[in-house]
């Protein structure tokens, strides 16, 4: 609950989660359960929210490596294919973060899972929304077969409307629409 000591950024950021977590969203695209079964999702990104010095919430985003055969240099969120053993797609989410840039699931409080996104190889990803609540106890440990970099970026620049397209495409006979910022 945000009281009256809280800075602004952080009423937003606990404004933020209570919004997530609401049974529906106004533009229906969150999904009410956290606990979806792994096998409802082929892949899992997470994005990982979290508040920076000044109190402006920016999102964590890396750039793939170069030597990847898939999505070579591309940036993205930490992610990737649902494994065995994965109770559900946020283990995934987290699992695959602690794999490539070496984030503590501990760290992460998973707030919601939003509606999977077909992506150009056929496989659906759900996005998992997650607060990291004090950015200084993340210490990247990048995995350099997998990740060339890790950075953030303003959360306000993925809610703006003008700064997204959602191009759809053909590929390999799957028709798909990725937002692109």
């Amino acid at each position: 609950m945000a009281g009256p000591s809280q800075s602004p950024s952080r009423r937003r950021l606990a404004h933020l989660t209570r919004h997530l977590l609401a049974p529906s969203s106004s533009s229906g695209e969150l999904s009410a359960s956290l606990g979806a079964p792994a096998a409802s999702a082929a892949a899992a990104v997470l994005v990982c929210i979290f508040e920076d010095p000044r109190g402006d919430l920016r999102v964590l985003l890396t750039k793939r490596a170069s030597s990847l055969n898939s999505h070579s240099g591309d940036v993205s969120l930490p992610g990737g294919k649902v494994e065995e053993g994965d109770a559900d797609v946020k283990s995934t989410a987290l699992r695959e973060a602690r794999e490539e840039i070496g984030l503590d699931p501990a760290l992460v409080s998973v707030v919601t899972v939003l509606e999977p996104v077909l992506s150009k190889n056929g496989l659906n990803v759900a996005p998992v929304i997650g607060i990291l609540s004090d950015r200084a106890l993340f210490n990247p440990v990048l995995n350099k077969d997998e990740v060339e970099d890790i950075f953030d970026a303003p959360l306000e620049m993925f809610l703006k409307d003008d700064n997204r397209t959602t191009p759809r495409k053909d590929c390999d006979g799957h028709d798909y629409s990725t937002p692109v910022f």
